[in-house]
This record gives C-alpha cells, sequence and structure tokens, in this order.
C-alpha cells in the first residue's frame, strides 16, 4: 500500500508540474516566445516526476497484481482500461513530441507539408493521451491517498476534470498547433 500511496502522490505532483509546463508552452506559442532555460525548467522536473510515476505505476501492477483482470466486467473497468492504455501511449508519443519542433522544422524546410500535418496528428494525439490519463487517474489518487472517500463527490470531482481537461485540450491545440502552422506552413519557415 506505501508504494500505491508514494505512486499517487508522485501522480499529483506530476499533474501540478504538467500544468505549469503547459502554461509556459501556451504562452510561448502565443506570445511566439522562446527561452531555452526557461523551457528546459518547465520541462525536466515534469519528465523527471513523471518517469518516477510511471515506475511506481508498472511496479504496482506487476508486483500486487492490482485489478490486473480487467476483462471481467468491461463496462465498469472501461476506466482503468483508458488510464492504462494512455499510460502506455503516453511514452512513444513523449519521444515524437521532444523531437517535434526538430522534425518540423526538417519537414518544413524540405517543403514536405504533408509530413508537418503527420506531425500536427501526432502532437494532437499527445495531448489527448495526456490529458485523458490525467482525467482517470486524478480522483483515483485522492483515493489513494485517502483525501476522498464519497462516491458522490467522486463522480462530481471527476465531472469537473472531465470538463477542465476539455478546456485545456482544446487551449494546448489551439496555441500550439496555431504556433506551429504560423512557424511552419507559412510562406517562409522561421530557422
Amino acid at each position: 500500500m506505501k508504494l500505491k500511496k508514494i505512486n499517487a502522490a508522485l501522480a499529483l505532483l506530476s499533474i501540478l508540474l504538467l500544468l505549469a509546463h503547459v502554461g509556459f508552452s501556451v504562452f510561448a506559442y502565443l506570445t511566439m516566445y522562446y527561452n531555452p532555460i526557461l523551457t528546459l525548467v518547465f520541462a525536466w522536473p515534469f519528465m523527471i516526476t513523471a518517469c518516477l510515476h510511471a515506475v511506481c505505476g508498472i511496479l504496482t501492477v506487476f508486483l500486487h497484481a492490482d485489478g490486473t483482470r480487467l476483462d471481467l466486467y468491461p463496462k465498469k473497468n472501461l476506466r482503468t482500461i483508458l488510464q492504462r492504455v494512455s499510460a502506455a501511449l503516453i511514452f512513444p508519443l513523449l519521444i515524437l513530441h521532444i523531437k517535434n519542433f526538430a522534425l518540423m522544422k526538417d519537414c518544413a524546410e524540405r517543403g514536405q507539408k504533408g509530413f508537418v500535418f503527420l506531425l500536427f496528428f501526432g502532437e494532437i494525439l499527445f495531448f489527448a493521451v495526456i490529458v485523458t490519463h490525467v482525467a482517470t487517474s486524478l480522483t483515483k489518487a485522492f483515493i489513494t491517498l485517502g483525501w476522498l472517500i464519497s462516491v458522490e463527490k467522486q463522480k462530481k470531482l471527476d465531472r469537473m476534470v472531465y470538463i477542465l481537461g476539455a478546456v485545456i485540450f482544446a487551449v494546448m491545440v489551439y496555441a500550439i498547433v496555431k504556433g506551429q502552422v504560423m512557424m511552419f506552413l507559412s510562406d517562409e519557415v522561421i530557422p
């Protein structure tokens, strides 16, 4: 149980650091402001915390066999399935996300607009996966830490988290993809 609590605490810290990273990224793209130091300041703590959370999550699933038979009640386990599938998709999409700017720049310089559009899609998919994972995990972390015990309160909080997640997703897609379109699909590619 201690590992699950550590994992829940890391999840909540990851969410806070993610919000800081997203906030800075949205600001940077909307204002076309680039500061490589601040980019790293907002990215690295989030990545380190998220990696520790991922390792604890994997250990929890494998060492505690915590609900590994998801096929028994598929409708009741939909949330857990979404949580685990989104977790599994984060890391391959994270690699693309980290390399996305350089890949878009390279494709734009070569006139490969089709690939730029595919990279937009990959970025949007990454955002969707992150938001899905957070939305399906947040109240579970509160429950694990003993901060939430009421099913009614959980359902209300879940609805609020889903709505907030949808808003954050829309803002991320608008700001970041708009900025990338301006940089990589305009007549002149920014070096």
